[in-house]
């Protein structure tokens, strides 16, 4: 086992999902709630990293985050060939995941809820916080999984910006390429379990978290 890439990966991970949380559960929303010409353009736009290929979204990525890229133009940063590169990546290809459930799970919370809170003087954000969310939140969670284990396993966008330095941008699904390379297969053998073993709890994990929760449309419905 390849301890240096196994770390490296849940530190890029970590970073990925933060990002991943922060800037898709607000776009989620918005995408959930509001309507306006363009909104289909977008939806696109989002789910554009799962179909190209992973060359060219590492390219895309090259071009903005590389020296005279608007990264560099704004805040004189260039970070190719870092971890953080390699989270930046990771969190582009999760991203898709991440926004597609979450906007399914918050556009399907019944209205007349929301509405009730509303008659009994909530605002708008002790709606989405007492209400909406709860509601919404195995969607949520499943889509933020599902973006995290992706994440986990990006490869080729991760190569084309961060590289594959050991001990510096070398995650564990870099390792497994290397060590199938040099045709240490008893070194890629460990490697590949944890990924395959990453991957089964993940989909557990998920289709747990399809299962309709019952006992939050309960506390909506009959608050303290």
């Amino acid at each position: 086992m390849n301890w240096s890439a196994l770390t490296l990966s849940i530190q890029v991970t970590l970073a990925a999902t933060i990002l991943i949380a922060v800037a898709g559960l607000p776009l989620s929303l918005w995408l959930a709630r509001t309507s306006f010409r363009g909104k289909a353009l977008i939806e696109t736009l989002v789910l554009l990293p799962l179909v190209l290929p992973p060359s060219v979204v590492g390219y895309y990525l090259l071009l903005f985050l590389g020296a005279g890229g608007p990264l560099d133009a704004l805040f004189s940063a260039n970070i190719l060939f870092t971890w953080q590169a390699a989270a930046i990546a990771s969190a582009v290809v999760g991203f898709p995941l991440m926004v597609s459930a979450s906007r399914a799970a918050i556009a399907g919370v019944d209205p007349a809820l929301e509405n009730a809170a509303r008659t009994l003087g909530s605002s708008e954000p002790a709606i989405l916080w007492r209400v909406t969310f709860p509601l919404a939140r195995r969607g949520i969670l499943a889509g933020l999984t599902l973006a995290a284990a992706r994440a986990l396993g990006e490869f080729g966008a991760t190569l084309m910006v961060a590289g594959n330095i050991p001990g510096h941008t070398q995650t564990l699904s870099l390792a497994i390429y290397d060590a199938v390379q040099n045709g240490q297969f008893a070194r890629a053998n460990g490697m590949v379990l944890v990924m395959t073993g990453v991957a089964l709890l993940t989909l557990w994990a998920v289709r747990r978290l399809e299962t309709p929760d019952r006992r939050a449309v309960a506390r909506v419905e009959s608050p303290e």
